[in-house]
């Protein structure tokens, strides 16, 4: 048998809820979270992109090095060396390749695509000599 001023205080305590200030407190620890952590994790899939497009690009330098073996000239196109650029690349970044004859040497650029979260993030390029740039910075 069970005692029934126990049953009440269990019923009473299982029915009580959350006041308003506990809630707002939550609230309020949420909002402060959320406003250091997401500025953080952008800047973090920001360097995680670039990442992408400059192992792409390296992958592009690799590639034109093989071509200037056989044709005696760079590619200006990423379809002559039957390359295409990865979907984690190209959603974010246009990818071209500039190429001069005299002396034969080529600029890899990846320009940022216009409203993407790496627009911001400034063009990257790749030279034949292997200089790498990153905006105005003289090194990725």
């Amino acid at each position: 048998m069970e005692d029934p001023i126990r049953k009440y205080a269990i019923r009473k305590f299982a029915a009580r809820g959350f006041s308003l200030i506990e809630l707002m407190v939550t609230v309020a620890i949420v909002a402060i979270i959320a406003v250091v952590a997401i500025p953080s994790y952008q800047s973090h899939v920001v360097k995680g992109n670039r990442a992408a497009a400059q192992s792409f690009m390296l992958d592009v330098e690799n590639r034109e090095k093989q071509y200037l073996l056989d044709a005696r000239s760079y590619a200006s196109t990423l379809g002559t060396l039957g390359m295409t650029a990865p979907a984690d690349v190209s959603r974010y970044y246009t990818i071209t390749i500039d190429v001069v004859a005299t002396p034969p040497s080529f600029t890899i650029t990846a320009a940022p695509i216009a409203g993407t979260q790496q627009e911001s993030d400034g063009n990257l390029t790749l030279t034949s000599s292997g200089a790498k740039t990153h905006g105005a910075s003289t090194t990725w």
